[in-house]
Formats: structure tokens, sequence, C-alpha cells
């Protein structure tokens, strides 16, 4: 007996009804290939159009990530809804809303970004992304220990929380928004979602497409292949593709004239 394609599965049902239909997919490692200064990722080629095509066929087009707006969307079509900083930002096609915290939160942001930077050792890479930041050690490895303990230091200090991340450690606001909320929110009632991710901070958004898949949901969880990508990911998604060309292959599949 042949199983049935996740993916085939998931194309036929956005091809019955694509205004029903939710695209959400991150942006690092998914969209973009990871690199080793954040800076400088960009979008693969043809994933702009794609994301231009899909965004006036289907329901909603979104891109969640942990970078800030400032970041995405010269990048990104802003026929697209962006929901940056796991939705502590959001963009809709037309209007920006910033889900700005306690004042208190932010000048925790602030501290720690000074305290991170001070003692960070050569090779480590703080990236502030205002509402939120990470500590790199990709081009360091031997530093992981040294900067996990500084992170959780830093944390204590400043009431920000630690969250685990590809060779890196990001430290976050203690607020209850993550990208499972944030899927959750951009799908609304949507009866096909797909979720493209390749991270830690991706598995929320799979974890809500299950219980969507539990509602009654046509959903498809796919997970983006790196030397990187964690086990616990990959064991998450309905599929895994080789990349970001193949995500955006995939994405492509999707478009009513493929």
């Amino acid at each position: 007996m042949t199983s049935v394609d996740p993916v085939q599965r998931f194309v036929d049902a956005v091809r019955r009804a694509p205004r029903a239909t939710a695209i959400l997919t991150d942006f690092d490692g998914t969209l973009s290939p990871t690199v080793a200064d954040p800076i400088t990722a960009r979008p693969t080629a043809s994933a702009v159009s794609v994301l231009e095509q899909l965004a006036r066929d289907v329901g909603q087009v979104a891109v969640v990530s942990g970078r800030p707006l400032s970041f995405l969307r010269p990048l990104l079509p802003a026929s697209i809804t962006m929901s940056g900083q796991y939705g502590l930002e959001l963009h809709r096609p037309g209007s920006d809303v910033a889900h700005v915290p306690d004042p208190s939160l932010v000048r925790a942001i602030t501290d720690a970004v000074g305290l991170l930077t001070a003692g960070a050792e050569p090779g480590v890479l703080i990236e502030p992304k205002g509402l939120t930041i990470t500590a790199h050690w990709r081009n360091a490895p031997d530093l992981e220990p040294i900067v996990r303990q500084q992170a959780a230091a830093v944390a204590d200090e400043t009431g920000l929380i630690v969250h685990d991340a590809k060779a890196s450690v990001e430290l976050r606001p203690d607020v209850a928004t993550d990208k499972g909320t944030v899927v959750t929110d951009l799908a609304g009632d949507a009866t096909n979602v797909v979720y493209l991710g390749d991270d830690l901070g991706d598995l929320p958004a799979f974890e809500a497409l299950r219980a969507m898949q539990e509602a009654g949901r046509t959903v498809l969880c796919v997970a983006v292949d790196s030397p990187e990508l964690p086990v616990v990911v990959r064991d998450a998604a309905d599929v895994v593709v080789d990349g970001p060309r193949a995500a955006v292959d995939l994405l492509a599949r999707l478009l009513p004239d493929s």
C-alpha cells in the first residue's frame, strides 16, 4: 500500500480552496541561507516573486521571524504580512503595529545589550534586534559554554528569558508571545495551513499546526534542512526539504499555474 505524499495532499487541498489557505514561513535558514554575518542574509533566488504571486492567490501569506521589521521590510514584498521579533512587531499590507513591552522590559533589553557586548569574547557576535537580542557563537564554536554562561547571568540580572537557537542563544522579554501564538493568529480560520522553519524557535509554530490538525484542518509542517537543523525540528516535521531553494520550490508548487 502506497503512503500519501503529504506535500501533494496539501497541494491538492490548496487547489480546492486557495482563499482558505494560509502560507506561513520563517526567514533565516528557510527563505535565506544561514550566513556567518546575519546582516548579510538575503532571500534565495525567486523567493520574493513566489511570495508576491502567492499573496495574490491565497488567503494569507506571512513571514514569521525573530528578525525586526526594519530588517525584513526592505527584503520582502510589501504585499505580504510580516511578523518580527517573535510577534512583538507586525506588518500587514498598508500598516505597522508594534506590540511594545512594558518600559521596564525595554530598559532590560538595553541593559542586556550593554552587558553582553562588554563581555563578548572575540568571534562571538552580539546581535541587538530592538526588542530581543541574539548571541551567536557560530564563528567561535568552542566558546558556546562561555556564551551560555554569560547569557544566563545577564538574564538573571535583567529578567529576560534565554531561548536556545541554532549556534546561538536569544534573550527575549518575558511575554506570552512566540511563533506559535503568531501562527495561530495569522492562520485565522484558514482550513489549509503550511509552516516552513528550521530552528528551535519554529517548534511552537509546528505545535500550533498540530492543534489545528486535531481540529480537522489540513496542515503541512516543513523542516528546511542544513547541517545545523536540530533533530527535534526534523522529527516534528511532515517533510524535510533540502535547504532554502527547495523550500521556495515547494512554495512555488502552491501557485495555481504550477
